[in-house]
């Protein structure tokens, strides 16, 4: 049987069913949700912050819907819905909804340990309450008289992929007559979390100088768009590798590196993807927009940047002149999950999602 997600209100007198707490985002089309209200809420602070009654949140979209009375639906009942109901009798309700295509994804920035509360970042909450007003969204609602269930928006990788960026670089030392070339590529454009990530690196020295070693570092890119135009550069990886490329030759070789979260844990305001309950999680993947997109709609936009080096010996001077002629090639990375079997792009879905009264 299916796994169902079940959270009761603290009075006991609200029960909130939910067939599943990831939703996919297909970049067109977001797989349709049941839900009571949902709000898709960017945090900037701490919990523990709020000590004057400054809420640090802001909710990006929120949507809710009269469950009790029930009213009229044409929307005919998912299989789950249908077995729920039997065993809830007249004190069940379905319910359905769907969640905009121009929404973010679910993403938190990693606290430092000494963080408390809820992480930075943006979330999706359905939460099913009683009201004392029949529409009113402004009403105080009671804890005890609410119920809450995090789910997340979530994009994979596509199916089709393209070619792989490439990057060439011709660097001119003034006490050279002829430069040194460098091509840096991958073979193709999207990853997957975990898997090695491999590049080619084709050096043609023509000069007199000698590359000392070769460092490959990734960025992660966090813009934070929703309050201001924040934008954090997070190093997720640094390796350096001692191939040394002497005067007037040439090399070519394919360095394969993988950036983990398990290498960076205490890098406070790393983008991660959204993170359920005691569940484990992995950087964020790559934010893929559609062209008419409002980035300001977005909350966090996460890119990532590869970086490859020549690390130059120090020429005449010795080590005073080292690092000063180095030479730097960039390349674009999409880091994404790759897609489950059985989940279908450009496809619209009822969910077995289910609220009892």
């Amino acid at each position: 049987m299916a796994k169902v997600y079940k959270k009761n209100s603290g009075n006991g007198s609200i029960c909130l069913y939910l067939g599943r707490r990831d939703f996919v985002d297909h970049v067109g089309t977001v797989d349709a949700v049941v839900w009571v209200q949902l709000a898709c809420v960017f945090r900037y602070g701490r919990e523990d912050l709020d000590v004057i009654g400054v809420s640090f949140r802001k909710d990006i979209w929120i949507k809710r819907i009269q469950m009790y009375p029930p009213e009229p639906s044409n929307s005919p009942n998912t299989p789950m819905q249908e077995a729920l109901l039997k065993k809830a009798g007249d004190q069940g309700h379905p319910f359905l909804f769907e969640i905009p295509t121009h929404l973010p994804c679910s993403v938190s920035l990693q606290p430092a340990p000494e963080d408390a509360g809820k992480p930075c970042g943006v979330d999706y909450e359905v939460r099913a309450y009683i009201a004392n007003e029949a529409n009113n969204a402004d009403e105080k609602i009671e804890k005890k008289d609410t119920c809450r269930l995090i789910i997340r928006k979530i994009q994979y990788a596509p199916s089709e992929v393209g070619a792989g960026p490439k990057a060439d670089i011709n660097k001119q030392f003034m006490t050279t007559d002829k430069p040194i070339h460098m091509e840096v590529s991958m073979e193709k454009e999207v990853f997957y979390h975990g898997d090695p990530i491999p590049i080619k690196v084709k050096v043609n020295n023509d000069t007199s100088k000698v590359v000392k070693k070769i460092k490959v570092c990734i960025f992660q890119i966090t813009d934070v768009l929703i309050y201001a135009a924040d934008k954090y550069h997070k190093c997720v990886l640094n390796e350096e590798f001692g191939d040394q490329i002497n005067a007037n030759s040439t090399f070519e070789k394919e360095y394969r590196v993988t950036p983990s979260l398990a290498n960076n844990k205490e890098k406070r305001g790393l983008a991660l993807d959204g993170k359920l309950k005691d569940e484990d999680t992995n950087l964020a993947s790559s934010t893929i927009l559609q062209p008419d997109m409002d980035k300001q709609m977005q909350g966090v936009a996460v890119s990532y940047l590869i970086k490859v080096t020549l690390m130059m010996g120090g020429g005449l001077l010795g080590s005073l002149t080292s690092g000063f002629g180095d030479i730097t090639a960039e390349l674009p990375l999409v880091l994404m999950s790759p897609k489950p079997a059985g989940v279908l792009y450009g496809r619209m879905s009822t969910w077995n999602n289910f609220y009892s009264e």
